[in-house]
């Protein structure tokens, strides 16, 4: 069958099969295939979707586009996956603390995704810092240090890598059995024994309802037990964006107060839950709560800061980053807004932080543009907090690009005002766990999360 009978096919809602996904995407990966079909390929499956079985079959090709890692020589290895939001820079706390608490960490991260940031561009924001590691090189470090974060090697999942860029730049984001595949296909392909996914819910995250991110948690919580993996996906707020700085070099130096215990309240609870189930799943902890104990002290005793330090430097970043972070990149102007009348914040729009922080330069506009590290938002207030007149409430970080005064004006936009008091957000939405492990067992479609 011609590539574009497949492409037609999908268009017109029917149900592709094993073979004809493959000749999508294994031709894609060899070059058979070229940009365009898959792009429409790609809006074909996000304006008709496609079903579980389908969406294996996306997932199980994509990893046979290249290799699928053996890790079992190192222990049991766990990893940590995040849908993307706003201010996002769990894996940049997590990872280390987890680390530094016994449990090797291999992760292959991306890079920014439509208004939400990636860790790969964050990690960049020390000098010299490596995201391009070679499958030997992963396997090396991980079995020197403990933890390795890198970029998507070019033997692992290819398929994905090159849809990822593609799917970045034609708006075909948005669907669940992109993400769940895109997800999942690194996932599997790197080797860890047992994943931690953080799906992100609400207006700065690609699943905007509970509903929409408890499908997507349970499809790749069962692609991942198909597999043999040991699979948790936790449900998180997203409507306003995850701790106080959006952009990478200031999420960075967020990242490293978290570590030396001064990070924001909203951060350091989504960390310290993650990282509780990575070392459970690790088999760590006899429990989450032992899990969660174990990651107080290393934050406490300076162990995951180290983790950290040790991370950069065997990447060849400047270590010097992390012990100063005042010599990150940092922007060449701010300009602070503040309050015309005391309020309470009763809103934050994620979602216009988010394209805020792509206008400042933080983010890409289309595929292949240069990311400036050193720009973005630094929030002074969050929804429940009181803001009185003339205090500030956020500060935007630029370069003086054109994107401006356009984002100066999406960041004031992001607030909405009440005179009393307002209750903040829920921040932990739900659980789904894979029946592995003594995990609890997998719901069906449309069933109620664990509290």
């Amino acid at each position: 069958m011609r590539v574009v009978e497949v492409i037609e096919r999908k268009r017109d809602g029917a149900k592709l099969s094993a073979e004809e996904i493959d000749r999508i995407v294994l031709g894609f990966t060899k070059g058979e295939v070229p940009d365009y079909q898959m792009a429409a390929f790609l809006m074909a499956v996000v304006w008709r979707g496609m079903d579980d079985e389908e969406t294996a079959w996306l997932t199980d090709s994509m990893v046979r586009s290249g290799k699928r890692l053996d890790l079992s020589r190192y222990g049991r290895v766990v990893d940590k996956h995040s849908t993307g939001g706003i201010g996002d820079k769990v894996t940049l706390v997590v990872a280390p603390l987890v680390a530094a608490c016994g449990a090797p960490v291999a992760k292959m991260s991306g890079r920014g995704l439509g208004i939400t940031g990636g860790t790969l561009d964050k990690l960049e924001s020390f000098r010299g810092y490596r995201v391009d590691l070679t499958t030997k090189e992963l396997m090396t470090q991980l079995g020197r240090i403990g933890i390795v974060v890198t970029g998507q090697t070019k033997d692992l999942a290819p398929a994905d890598g090159a849809m990822y860029a593609l799917r970045d730049a034609t708006g075909t984001v948005p669907s669940i059995p992109l993400i769940a595949s895109s997800i999942m296909s690194k996932k599997i392909a790197a080797g860890a024994h047992a994943v931690v996914l953080d799906v992100k819910v609400g207006a700065g995250a690609f699943m905007r309802t509970v509903r929409q991110a408890r499908e997507l948690a349970r499809l790749m919580v069962a692609i991942g037990e198909a597999h043999g993996l040991d699979v948790t996906a936790e449900l998180t707020a997203m409507e306003a964006p995850l701790g106080n700085a959006v952009g990478n070099s200031l999420e960075v130096a967020e990242a490293i107060a978290t570590l030396r215990g001064d990070g924001p309240a909203d951060l350091r609870d989504v960390v310290l839950a993650a990282g509780a189930e990575m070392l459970y799943l690790a088999r760590r902890a006899r429990t989450r709560a032992a899990g969660r104990a174990m990651l107080e002290r290393a934050i406490a005793d300076g162990s995951g800061l180290a983790k950290l330090r040790q991370l950069v430097a065997a990447q060849g970043g400047d270590v010097t980053m992390v012990d100063d972070p005042s010599r990150l990149p940092r922007a060449t102007r701010l300009r602070t807004l503040t309050a015309e009348r005391t309020a309470y914040v009763a809103r934050l729009d994620a979602s216009l932080v988010g394209l805020a922080s792509v206008r400042l330069g933080a983010g890409r506009e289309k595929k292949g543009d240069p990311i400036d590290h050193a720009t973005g938002i630094v929030l002074r207030a969050k929804p429940g907090d009181r803001v009185a007149r003339g205090e500030p409430y956020a500060e935007v970080h630029s370069s003086g690009g054109s994107g401006d005064a356009e984002a100066l004006d999406m960041v004031g936009r992001a607030f909405t005002w009440r005179r009393t008091t307002v209750r903040p957000p829920k921040l932990m939405l739900g659980t789904v766990r894979s029946s592995h492990g003594g995990s609890a067992p997998l719901p069906p479609p449309g069933a109620s999360l664990d509290p």
